[in-house]
């Protein structure tokens, strides 16, 4: 069954089971926010073909997926999320079952937050489209901006960076890579496809308790690209050590060390968090989540991005921008 079988109304009616129904059904949702709270709102969109393709992403996962990419920024700016809508451009030939299983994914993710689906749109396109606006609030001595870094925070990532473009890699060549262990494979596909919003990290940080600055943001774009951004803004330097950034064993059985750590820095779509902060918080942070976050470097006042190697196998180099992802 396709979309063209069933029209706009019945499959607004399938749509609406995945919904909060008490705030559906109007022209727009209304969200009490707490008085102490600032409101947090950001949109993103996945096209097909760009973001996703049917070689690469099982509808599920693309829900899953492209609610991730909305909570991790809504995580970035220190928030937490309280609801999202969601617009649709479709195909008039989709299957009723791919847009089911889009929201099937869309509902696993927002369960594991307390999150849920108040409105959107739906119309018709050449192409498959997901637009999602994240509605989250943060109290505003908790939030993060890119422009607050100082010389001396110390710059802290959490989780594996690299596995994403990893499983990618291995969805886009299979055969290329049929030699690599089931395990490992799976790993990084998962790694892809259901990639998870920091916001575990964001609720660490926030029992701290702590009244310094926090600056940072997502690595949605690439490791690199992050740094990079936050330096731009806040118009400061850093040195980040190579060998303190983890690289995953998984992407070793799949590559070498040299496309590794290009995967590693540009890959993208990793979802982490690259936070600059006061070496008192570093360390609190790491001793209260010493498995998923690192202290990679330093932020400098020289307004220069260097990568060094502390066993001089790699010489020094700068990160560099035009190797972060581009849309254009």
């Amino acid at each position: 069954m396709q979309i063209k079988d069933i029209g706009e109304h019945q499959l607004l009616t399938i749509i609406y089971q995945y919904c909060d129904r008490a705030k559906n059904g109007d022209d727009g949702a209304i969200l009490d926010i707490n008085k102490d709270k600032k409101l947090v709102v950001t949109t993103d969109i996945l096209v097909e073909n760009v973001h996703f393709s049917h070689q690469t992403t099982p509808p599920h996962a693309i829900g899953y997926r492209a609610v991730t990419a909305n909570l991790s920024d809504i995580a970035a700016m220190g928030g937490t999320p309280k609801a999202i809508t969601v617009g649709l451009s479709l195909r008039k030939d989709t299957e009723v079952s791919w847009v089911e299983a889009v929201y099937q994914g869309m509902q696993q993710c927002l369960n594991s937050f307390n999150c849920t689906i108040i409105g959107g749109d739906v119309t018709s396109s050449i192409v498959n489209t997901i637009a999602i606006t994240a509605l989250g609030e943060v109290t505003e001595s908790e939030a993060i901006y890119r422009h607050t870094a100082q010389p001396g925070d110390s710059i802290v990532i959490t989780g594996n960076h690299g596995l994403s473009r990893a499983g990618l890699e291995i969805l886009l060549y299979p055969e290329k890579y049929s030699h690599v262990r089931q395990q490992t494979r799976e790993k990084v596909i998962f790694a892809h496809q259901y990639p998870k919003p920091r916001l575990d990290i964001i609720k660490s940080l926030s029992e701290m308790k702590s009244n310094k600055t926090i600056t940072g943001m997502d690595s949605s774009d690439g490791l690199a690209d992050a740094i990079i951004q936050i330096c731009e803004k806040s118009k400061v330097g850093a040195i980040v050590n190579l060998r303190k950034i983890p690289l995953d064993s998984a992407i070793l059985e799949i590559t070498n060390f040299d496309t590794a750590l290009d995967w590693l820095l540009y890959g993208g779509e990793d979802f982490e968090l690259v936070l600059c902060v006061n070496s008192d918080i570093a360390k609190q942070l790491i001793e209260k989540c010493p498995q998923e976050c690192q202290i990679i470097g330093e932020i400098t006042t020289p307004c220069k991005i260097q990568l060094v190697d502390e066993e001089n196998v790699y010489p020094r180099l700068l990160l560099n921008q035009k190797k972060t992802y581009q849309h254009f």
